[in-house]
Order: C-alpha cells, then structure tokens, then sequence
C-alpha cells in the first residue's frame, strides 16, 4: 500500500504540473479519431479515464475520470462531465458504459489487476473497452521512468490479464508517440526539471504540433497484432457477454 501511494503521489506530482502548464489538445487531431468517431457515434453512455489534456473521445456527453485537478477543470469547460478519482476505484455502477476508453493508463498503477477489474465492471456486457499497453521490459528506458510507468508488458502476461478479464481483442494496431531519438527524450528531460517554462513554452508550439503533423494513420490488424518486434500496442476490444 505504501509503494502504491508513493507511486500515485509521483505521478500526480508530475501529471499536475504537466497539464497545468499544456494545452488542451482535441480528439480530432489524433490518428485514433477516425476509429472512435464511428465508436463513439454508435455509443449511449462513454468514460474515458485518465485522458489529461489529450483526450480521445469526443468531450460532449463522455465522462471523463483523472485524478489531476487542471485537466478536469479544462475537460469540464469543453463538455465532459468529469470526476476527480483513480482507475482502480471508479465512481460508477457496474455495466455503466457502452464504451470505455483507457489509453496510456494501466502501466502506470501497482495493482494492474484491480485497474482492469474495475474496467470490465463499469464496462457493459458487450461494450467496447479501448486500451493501450507498452511493452517488454527488455526496453524500458530513462522515459518510462520520468513518466511514471510501474511496468512494461510482456505477450503473455497482457494476454493473460485480457482474458481473466473478459476482453476479447477484435483489432489491434502499432501505437505511440514516443520519440525514437533518447538524445532527444534526455534532453527534453532535462529541459522539463531545470527550465520548465522554457521547455514547455517549446511543448506547446512546437514538439506537440510536430509530432500531431507527423503521426501515420493506424494500421489495424484482426485480433492481437504480432507483439514481439513492437514497443506500443492499441487494442480494440470487447467485453464478453457472460
């Protein structure tokens, strides 16, 4: 309980001053958009948790969960209904949602279990449930630690939690926006401790719209995509129905 406690205060820490200096960026600007615009349309009820300042589902009728305080504010004036509260105890009714969103998430918690328990309990028998997970710790690298990561995935392991969980994969893709360079990952690192507002003055106005300008379009792959030779999976999927 401690270790998870230090965890959550370090990443709020860092989510805090993150979003409250970043600007909002809106789903439509991300290569996910064209997959959940058609998801989200055929969707009553949506949550998206932990979405910070990037959100992937359209912000008018979805709840939006996150346990940092600017972001939801931010989330809330464009039309999401928002609540302060972490992944592994989500304010909801069981079967709650017809489609659940939670990228960038499940690695950053020490009871992943609970996190994707709590996922398929607010998750409709039959709901979609968007996920994304990094992969082999063979790779982790000085990113995942600045970032807050607790781990990285291995196949079997992530197979193992989608199937005790009830999550069928019906698509996959590559995902990620990482940068390749780790001369470049360093030295924004540096930038973000020592010169905060500089760098993220250069956050903002540069690296962001770059990396927005130079994302590739998805390409989706029926099931679970071939994980070994990848660092960064999204996955599609649904929840069974009994």
């Amino acid at each position: 309980m401690h270790d998870e406690i230090t965890l959550r205060a370090r990443n709020q820490h860092f989510y805090e001053g993150l979003w409250r200096d970043a600007q909002l960026v809106a789903p439509e600007r991300f290569n996910t958009w064209p997959m959940i615009r058609q998801l989200a349309a055929a969707a009553s009820s949506r949550l998206e948790v932990a979405p910070g300042l990037r959100p992937r589902l359209p912000l008018h009728g979805t709840h939006c969960v996150d346990i940092i305080s600017p972001a939801l504010r931010k989330l809330a004036q464009l039309g999401a209904q928002t609540a302060q509260a972490s992944i592994q105890a989500l304010p909801y009714a069981s079967s709650s949602f017809d489609l659940v969103c939670a990228l960038d998430i499940v690695e950053h918690v020490d009871d992943d279990s609970l996190a994707f328990t709590e996922l398929a309990r607010v998750a409709k028998p039959g709901a979609i449930v968007l996920l994304s997970a990094p992969l082999h710790m063979a790779r982790w690298n000085t990113f995942d630690d600045f970032v807050g990561h607790r781990r990285r995935y291995e196949s079997d392991e992530l197979r193992a939690r989608l199937d005790t969980h009830g999550f069928v994969v019906e698509r996959s893709a590559l995902y990620g926006m990482q940068p390749e360079s780790s001369k470049l990952l360093d030295l924004g690192m540096w930038y973000l401790i020592n010169q905060r507002e500089r760098a993220m003055w250069w956050y903002n106005r540069v690296f962001m719209p770059l990396g927005l300008h130079f994302q590739k379009a998805l390409q989706w792959h029926d099931g679970l995509i071939d994980l070994a030779s990848i660092d960064e999976v999204l996955m599609v999927c649904r929840k069974r129905v009994s």
